[in-house]
C-alpha cells in the first residue's frame, strides 16, 4: 500500500509546480484516493504536503523565469513591492490563507509571489493550513463525485469554474500590468503593458 500514497505526493507535487493553471491537486487525491480505496486522512496530509512543497518550490524558481522574461524595468518593480509587502508579513499571510481557502487556483498567487521576490517560507504555513481545510472538503465530497462523475464533468465549465480561472487571471494581470512603484510611491495609478524582454 505505499506505492498509491507516494503516487498521492507525486501527483499532488507535480500539479502545483508547475507555473501554469492546471488541474487542481485535490483531483489527484481524489482520484488516489477512490482507485486504491486509501485511507482519506493519510491521503490529505500527503496530498496537502506535496502541494505545499510544489507551491513553495513555484515561489522559489519563478524569479528566475522572472528575470528572463520580463523587462528589466518591469522586474524592478515587481521586486519593489516584494519589498513593500515584505514589511506586512501577517497582512500576506492572512492574505494567502483566505485566498487558499476560495476556490480559485493558487498559481496565480505563488507565481505572483515569487516573481515580487517575497520568501514563500513565511507564508508556507497558512498555504498549508488553508489548503489542507479546502481539499478536506474537496476530497470527502470523492465519493460524491465517483457516483456522479457525469454531472461534475459537465461542471467542468461551469460559471463557477469559468468565474474562478477569470479571477486567478486577472489577479496575475493586475501584478504584472500595474506600475507598482508609481502606485505606492507618487499615489498614482498607471498601467504598463511593456513588460517582456
Amino acid at each position: 500500500m505505499f506505492f498509491p500514497y507516494l503516487l498521492v505526493f507525486l501527483l499532488s507535487f507535480v500539479v502545483d509546480l508547475i507555473p501554469f493553471i492546471g488541474p487542481p491537486a485535490w483531483t489527484a487525491m481524489v482520484y488516489c484516493q477512490i482507485k486504491y480505496d486509501l485511507n482519506v486522512w493519510i491521503v490529505l496530509v500527503i496530498g496537502v504536503i506535496g502541494s505545499t512543497i510544489g507551491r513553495y518550490l513555484l515561489a522559489l524558481y519563478m524569479p528566475y523565469i522572472s528575470t528572463r522574461m520580463l523587462s528589466r524595468k518591469k522586474d524592478e518593480d515587481l521586486q519593489f513591492l516584494g519589498k513593500k509587502l515584505g514589511g506586512k508579513k501577517w497582512q500576506v499571510q492572512v492574505f494567502v490563507f483566505v485566498y487558499t481557502l476560495i476556490p480559485v487556483p493558487t498559481t496565480p498567487l505563488f507565481t505572483a509571489l515569487g516573481m515580487a521576490r517575497i520568501s514563500p517560507m513565511f507564508v508556507v504555513l497558512p498555504f498549508f493550513i488553508g489548503k489542507f481545510i479546502s481539499d478536506a472538503l474537496m476530497v470527502h465530497a470523492g465519493k460524491f463525485a465517483a457516483e456522479n462523475i457525469e454531472k461534475i464533468a459537465e461542471g467542468l465549465l461551469s460559471w463557477k469554474t469559468i468565474l474562478g480561472s477569470l479571477v486567478g487571471l486577472v489577479l496575475l494581470s493586475l501584478f504584472l500590468f500595474v506600475d507598482w512603484q508609481t502606485l505606492l510611491e507618487k499615489k498614482k495609478f498607471r498601467l504598463s503593458f511593456s513588460i517582456w524582454k
